[in-house]
């Protein structure tokens, strides 16, 4: 059954809890600074088509933003974020408690435009007034919605003409990846914004988010300590993303959920890769062999067709359920109506 109550009702992806049994008696160093936490930067890396990124493993996605907005801005710079942005609706006033005002937008599908960006940016023009600093917005947004490259492409420049920063959370970034219509990849999103995270928490991992700096910033780790961010067994978190990227995982989630939604579609959206001349099955293969995923290829497709499968069984259980149920009734019925019909003694 489909439950839209939130998108981490669940516990994890089953190849998640196998890696931390798989790896659970090994003895390492803590603080994610172990082999297998650098293995999964590594890998992090790799799909992101960004050698040189730094990446941190942080428990959750306001933290993540609170840690990233306070460590790029100076104690009188702001950050500009639609209204409906999590940063300025759900996270108690978080990234105004580190001294940064949010400056917040209405739009009216909960995304930003250059043009948003350069009015509020234009409107503030001196010492009187804080400076904005860093762009956020959300893919998807909290209302669903998603960026185009062409979107991101123009909020860029824009950022680049005013000397903004650009923050994309991506705690659903799963979903938007995989949704119709997207035309982003993760190298994309390493290259047009200056950070942006990988959401674990509310795409098949237990708890987590893979922030992906473009450039290392100086004592980022001093602030994840100030602020409770850096695990003793932070391996935890690094291995779940390992476990989710090394071999396509984390996109072939939400494929059934988008054939399931919106019909088959007659291109596959994987977030990487458009094709329309192979059978589902290779398309969804070979757009993550494009983006460098050493593909598990007969786990990907046990897990995809058994996906398919259990949609069927759901359905078959169900409505098993009912005959037997309305079964069950009309005996119940017709023992009743017999004995209404016996004579009274």
């Amino acid at each position: 059954m489909y439950s839209f109550r939130n998108d981490y009702s669940e516990g994890a992806h089953p190849k998640v809890l196998q890696r931390l049994i798989d790896t659970n008696l090994e003895q390492t160093c803590g603080y994610a600074l172990d082999p297998l936490s650098d293995a999964a930067r590594e890998t992090v890396r790799r799909v992101c088509a960004a050698p040189e990124a730094d990446v941190h493993f942080i428990s959750g996605g306001t933290q993540t933003n609170l840690l990233t907005i306070a460590a790029f801005l100076r104690p009188y710079e702001a950050v500009i974020a639609p209204y409906t942005a999590h940063i300025s609706l759900h996270e108690a006033g978080a990234i105004e408690a580190t001294g940064h005002k949010v400056c917040a937008v209405e739009t009216p599908d909960g995304k930003l435009t250059a043009e948003m960006v350069a009015s509020v940016a234009d409107g503030h023009t001196d010492e009187f007034m804080v400076r904005p600093r860093m762009v956020y917005i959300s893919d998807s947004t909290e209302l669903g919605t998603i960026y185009t490259k062409a979107e991101l492409t123009a909020l860029r420049r824009c950022c680049d003409e005013r000397g903004l920063y650009l923050f994309l959370d991506g705690a659903r970034l799963g979903s938007a990846l995989t949704a119709p219509g997207n035309d982003l990849t993760l190298p994309d999103l390493a290259a047009l914004t200056d950070a942006f995270y990988i959401g674990g928490t509310k795409n098949g991992a237990l708890f987590g988010e893979a922030l992906v700096l473009k450039q290392p910033l100086e004592r980022f780790r001093w602030h994840m300590k100030q602020r409770g961010a850096i695990l003793a067994k932070g391996r935890t978190m690094a291995l779940q993303f390992q476990a989710l990227l090394e071999d396509g995982t984390y996109l072939c989630l939400y494929l059934d959920d988008c054939a399931f939604l919106f019909g088959e579609p007659e291109e596959l959206y994987t977030g990487v890769l458009r094709s329309t001349d192979a059978p589902e099955e290779a398309r969804m293969l070979h757009a993550m062999e494009a983006a460098g995923y050493d593909l598990d290829t007969s786990f990907i497709l046990d897990m995809y067709r058994h996906g398919k499968v259990n949609q069927f069984a759901d359905i078959a259980m169900r409505a098993g359920i009912w005959f037997a149920g309305a079964f069950i009734a009309a005996l119940i019925h017709i023992s009743i109506t017999d004995r209404k019909k016996q004579p009274t003694q």
